[in-house]
C-alpha cells in the first residue's frame, strides 16, 4: 500500500500491484516532483494531466487529488490497470481515465485535448530508444500544451537524453531515481 500525500485525498492509502512487475514511486520522490510541479503551476486547479506506464496510479491520483480536472493514466499490464480502477472506484474520485494499453498504441490516437503535465515513469529497463521516440512523440503541440512540462522517471545509472522539440530544465537525484523536467519548445 501507499498513500496519497496531498489534496483532498491526502493520507488516504492505495493499493499496489504485487509482485515486482511495477516499481511505484516513493512517497518521497512523489512529494518532491509535486512540489516542483507546483511551484511552476501554483495551482493544479483544471490542468490536465498524463501518466504514462502507470503502475498504481499514485501519481495520476494525487494530480487528482491536488485538483487536477483529469487524470488519463495508461498502463499495460492488466492486473495493474485492474488495480488503477479499484483505487479510482475506492477514493470516488473523478476526472480519471484508466487505458489498458500499450504506451506506443496509446500514442497512436490524437488526445482529445494537449495534457498540461506529462509524467512518463517506464521500468527502469524500458530501452532508451523507445522512450526517446514516445518522448518526441509526446513533444508534438498535439500532446503538449502551450507551457506545458513533461517530467520523465529513470534510474540514476540508466542513459537519457531528450529529442528534438523537448528542451531539459532541470534534474533532480533521490537515491538512484532521477526526475527529468523539460519543456516543449514553441
Amino acid at each position: 500500500m501507499t498513500r496519497i500525500i496531498a489534496g483532498k485525498l491526502g493520507g488516504r492509502r492505495i493499493d499496489v500491484p504485487p509482485g515486482d512487475g511495477t516499481r511505484p514511486t516513493t512517497d518521497r520522490v512523489r512529494e518532491a516532483l509535486f512540489s516542483a510541479l507546483q511551484s511552476d503551476y501554483g495551482s493544479f486547479d483544471g490542468l490536465r494531466f498524463l501518466d504514462l506506464f502507470a503502475g498504481s496510479g499514485a501519481i495520476g491520483i494525487e494530480a487528482l487529488s491536488r485538483g487536477a480536472a483529469s487524470a488519463d493514466l495508461v498502463e499495460q499490464d492488466r492486473a495493474a490497470a485492474h488495480i488503477i480502477k479499484k483505487n479510482v472506484a475506492d477514493l470516488g474520485i473523478g476526472g480519471a481515465h484508466v487505458a489498458m494499453t500499450n504506451v506506443s498504441r496509446f500514442l497512436q490516437r490524437p488526445p482529445s485535448a494537449p495534457y498540461d503535465i506529462l509524467f512518463v515513469d517506464p521500468p527502469y529497463a524500458f530501452p532508451a530508444n523507445e522512450l526517446h521516440e514516445i518522448l518526441a512523440t509526446l513533444g508534438e503541440s498535439a500532446w503538449a500544451a502551450p507551457d506545458s512540462l513533461i517530467v520523465v522517471e529513470r534510474a540514476k545509472r540508466g542513459r537519457f537524453e531528450w529529442p528534438d522539440g523537448i528542451k531539459g530544465v532541470k534534474e533532480k537525484k533521490y537515491g538512484e531515481t532521477i526526475l527529468w523536467y523539460g519543456h516543449c519548445h514553441d
